[in-house]
């Protein structure tokens, strides 16, 4: 028994080390080559703000169409849901290269929609626009499969009671089920904001990298690499920050709001 326990220490050991080692030396190798003083003059502000402005945007346009999406599929049986679930959830798990690719060969000048777009006067592809699409579809996901979570979660017992109490429809949702299930919202949405502030792979394919207009952190990080790694890593330090503080966020969020989760033995 004390041979299997050691084994598994040993092996959970070596699993934080492997997780937890590069941030830490990432951490590390940014503040003694102090890499903040290799960063651009120019473009780094413009990043940042960037970055803030499109998740921030992305973070609306998630909220205000996720959460009908996510209440239809936690409440709603109809046919085909299974696979529309699948579907929802499928950009978690997708390449980022295949989805810009898939968002290209959709909302591109010669996609599938790009005729129609055009007639509207609309082109995305290489537009600030189309930074805000990319992470809505790679980061959208994470919010609604928790939002599905929390709105079942609600005891359907409770709504029956409001029901009986004379509330249905908008007010039913809004007296009862939403504020029961806003944590697991509140979680879900600080998870799909920070996999939005760090997409690269579909941003950079749907909508390239220009500065000012849609190089967005992590795009900036991957071209500063090539002038200069200390620059590069603590640019990459920054995202680090900011993922770190929205995990610890919706951590603190899932678990009822409990600095426990961190403390405990």
């Amino acid at each position: 028994m004390r041979s299997g326990s050691a084994a598994v220490l040993v092996a959970s050991t070596v699993a934080i080390l492997f997780l937890a080692l590069p941030l830490i030396v990432l951490t590390a190798r940014g503040i003694q080559t102090r890499g903040w003083e290799g960063l651009p003059g120019t473009g780094v502000s413009e990043a940042i703000l960037l970055s803030l402005l499109t998740t921030l945007l992305t973070t609306i346009l998630t909220l205000l169409f996720g959460t009908p999406l996510a209440y239809t599929l936690a409440r709603r049986r109809f046919p085909l849901r299974g696979l529309v679930n699948v579907l929802v959830e499928l950009p978690i798990v997708l390449p980022p290269a295949v989805a810009g690719l898939a968002l290209l060969v959709t909302l591109g000048r010669r996609g599938a929609l790009g005729g129609v777009l055009a007639e509207l006067g609309i082109a995305l592809p290489f537009t600030t626009a189309a930074v805000i699409v990319a992470q809505c579809f790679v980061s959208a996901p994470f919010y609604i499969r928790s939002a599905v979570v929390g709105f079942q979660s609600v005891p359907k017992e409770i709504e029956d009671a409001g029901r009986v109490d004379g509330a249905s429809g908008w007010a039913l949702f809004r007296h009862i089920t939403l504020p029961l299930s806003s944590r697991a919202l509140a979680a879900g949405l600080t998870l799909s904001w920070t996999r939005a502030l760090g997409e690269f792979g579909a941003t950079i394919l749907f909508a390239g990298s220009i500065m000012g207009r849609t190089q967005t952190m992590p795009l900036l990080v991957y071209n500063v690499l090539e002038s200069s790694i200390d620059a590069a890593i603590w640019t990459s330090l920054l995202l680090l920050g900011f993922a770190f503080a929205a995990l610890v966020l919706s951590r603190w969020l899932a678990g009822g709001g409990e600095m426990d989760e961190f403390t405990a033995a």
